[in-house]
């Protein structure tokens, strides 16, 4: 019963003391906002730093995730950083072929689906007077909607006719189709690229950009036979890769393991003699990306701490100054008993709530400004929840930090003596 009591006493005393904090720094705006005015602008920095990482953290996950976390794609070119890559070597390895595809469909047994791909050179893409240029064109084989998600605005992908046959059909992305046909229908109109005609038979539905440069939205597809009409396919200038995607529940560690194996046997590699090909997987991007990010956020927050180190001993010299102009008033409220940590309490109640306001304050405008990014630049910036919890968190550890000592010593005054203060 009495512990019920004694809580029930500090909360109203919490209460009276946010009461009183309030009141003291309503009735001292400009005070207010001097001393807030460092934790604004190191919460600011913080928050602004960490949203800007995860923002890009997010968008370049979704880039090398849209890749495919469950694919394994076999090139010459391996994904490789640093200024020991070796690319006098690789570049005499020979692409990936049609033919390798076939084998390596027969052969391996852990794959859920497999397709050729092959970039073309970027190509001006025209519909009657109307044009699209710098367009990426891809060759890409009938098994490529299995390795790489897509969704479709209308039309098909190719039919095994027209893939095995190397029919002149295309597809296109949102891109292209809003720069040559913005009052109508793309489907089964032809189009000019480098001279030849196709036929749409799909559109693409809309991506938006991607920090990667995979987006589908500024980009053609014709099957591989087709692309006889651009480039000697079985040139070692041509820059293919077969990509396959594992089976529901197999480790790509696996399909990786089986598809070094099938490729030995396919290329007729000695058990000593060095793989002339590499197999690439998503994390190989990600794990690179995740230590840049933390380097940036690590910059971010000690930027941040030094703003809001000048911002704590602002607010603790503020502290000190209330303590003082309010030395007669903590006598008389300890001459009729309150007791010390009541006293404690109140004066750091007023330091935490003059951190939260300055918290919130950059808080609220790093969401405005992301709010802003988002809407006229058309980039994916955001402000999470684990951020705003973040810079709460910080504001209240700041405010208990530099309000305790001042605090304390206004808990510890003796009231006789803090009453005759003048």
């Amino acid at each position: 019963m009495y512990k019920l009591n004694e809580w029930k006493v500090i909360s109203g005393q919490l209460k009276e003391s946010a009461v009183a904090a309030i009141s003291a720094l309503r009735g001292n705006p400009i005070r207010t906002f001097l001393s807030t005015l460092g934790i604004t602008i190191g919460i600011f920095c913080i928050i602004m730093v960490l949203s800007i990482v995860d923002s890009l953290e997010k968008n370049l996950q979704d880039s090398v995730d849209s890749l495919g976390k469950d694919v394994a794609i076999i090139e010459k070119w391996p994904w490789e950083f640093g200024s020991s890559y070796k690319w006098w070597k690789y570049i005499n390895r020979p692409n990936p072929t049609l033919d390798e595809l076939k084998k390596l469909e027969k052969q391996v047994t852990l794959a859920k689906a497999l397709a050729l791909s092959i970039n073309l050179p970027q190509a001006t893409v025209k519909y009657s007077n109307l044009s699209a240029e710098n367009v990426t064109g891809m060759a890409v084989s009938l098994g490529y909607p299995g390795v790489r998600e897509f969704e479709l605005e209308e039309g098909r992908f190719f039919s095994e006719n027209e893939s095995k046959n190397g029919e002149q059909v295309v597809m296109i992305g949102s891109a292209i189709a809003e720069n040559l046909f913005p009052t109508i229908k793309a489907i089964d109109r032809f189009i000019s690229i480098k001279g030849k005609k196709y036929r749409v038979i799909g559109l693409f539905k809309k991506e938006g950009e991607s920090m990667l440069s995979n987006s589908m939205d500024n980009v053609f597809l014709i099957p591989i036979k087709t692309a006889s009409n651009f480039l000697r396919l079985n040139s070692n200038m041509v820059n293919s890769r077969i990509q396959v995607k594992a089976k529901e529940g197999v480790n790509v560690n696996l399909l990786e393991n089986e598809l070094k194996g099938v490729m030995r046997s396919i290329r007729k590699l000695r058990p000593n003699e060095e793989a002339d090909f590499a197999i690439n997987k998503t994390t190989l991007l990600s794990k690179p990306l995740k230590s840049l990010f933390s380097v940036v956020s690590l910059g971010g927050w000690i930027i941040g701490l030094f703003a809001i180190l000048v911002g704590g001993f602002g607010i603790a010299n503020i502290m000190f100054v209330s303590v003082k102009e309010r030395t007669q008033q903590i006598g008389i409220q300890k001459s009729l008993g309150a007791k010390n940590y009541f006293i404690l309490i109140e004066f750091l109640v007023e330091a935490i709530i003059l951190c939260l306001v300055g918290g919130t304050i950059g808080l609220i405008t790093v969401f405005l400004i992301t709010l802003g990014v988002k809407n006229y630049l058309d980039l994916n910036l955001f402000l999470s929840s684990e951020n705003i919890i973040t810079g709460l968190i910080v504001s209240v550890s700041i405010g208990i930090v530099s309000g305790f000592i001042p605090a304390y010593s206004a808990s510890q005054l003796d009231p006789v003596e803090a009453i005759r203060a003048k």
